[in-house]
């Protein structure tokens, strides 16, 4: 897993060059720790840029919120409003404050990336009056939760969709799995014509089950399975 800014870098060139037109980031300190601190993210975020930029390469910037970095709100909020060339975050529905962390991001002009990862959480999401007003619904699944223990991926993916079509929500949708349903996901999403995204956070195998070296197998892999 990549770790330092070059490290990132590199590794970020080859997911380009394999076909990825956004990014997903856990940017980390020179101790490897994951942070949200803006000059580390901004210093980041512009070598990110200038990288994409050597390969003509337009990419969505998106960053994380996760509560589990900052856990103070306040303080992850001054942070997030400081941060610059950023386009989107996600935002976990399970986390505490998630509706201020989405308001802060408004009002700064970074994009909200709905992290939804049960059909439990879209109350939360209708509740807070900020469906209208997000860039995108990433339904995140995960075979590990125990409250998908029962029932399949394409399953419960359709779930989400068919509350968020209930909601009259006509926002771009993004679909991922981690672990077992990694790639069965990923054909969902483009079966449905959704975004996806696939990298170690996720899997650190191919669909046939062989282990990837680096992101930008499994960027290749999912390229792939696109044009299948």
């Amino acid at each position: 897993m990549p770790v330092s800014a070059d490290e990132l870098v590199a590794d970020l060139r080859a997911c380009f060059r394999a076909g990825a037109t956004g990014v997903h980031l856990h940017i980390r300190d020179r101790s490897g720790a994951e942070t949200l601190d803006p000059q580390v993210v901004n210093d980041t975020c512009l070598q990110v840029r200038e990288a994409a930029g050597e390969l003509d390469v337009q990419v969505e910037m998106g960053l994380t919120t996760g509560e589990w970095i900052v856990p103070d709100l306040g303080e992850r909020i001054a942070m997030i409003r400081e941060w610059e060339g950023v386009d989107c975050a996600t935002v976990n529905l399970s986390e505490r404050g998630f509706d201020e962390v989405m308001a802060a991001m408004l009002d700064v002009g970074i994009g909200i990336d709905v992290g939804l990862w049960a059909p439990v959480e879209m109350d939360r999401l209708l509740r807070s009056g900020l469906l209208p007003r997000v860039q995108r619904v990433s339904i995140e699944l995960d075979s590990s939760e125990p409250y998908f223990l029962t029932g399949e991926s394409a399953e419960l993916a359709q779930q989400v969709n068919d509350l968020l079509d209930d909601a009259g929500s006509a926002c771009p949708r993004l679909t991922r799995g981690s672990n077992d349903w990694t790639w069965p996901l990923v054909r969902d999403a483009f079966r449905r014509g959704h975004d996806t995204r696939v990298g170690f956070e996720d899997s650190v195998l191919l669909p046939d089950g062989a282990r990837a070296e680096n992101n930008a197998q499994l960027v290749k892999a999912a390229v792939a399975l696109q044009h299948q």
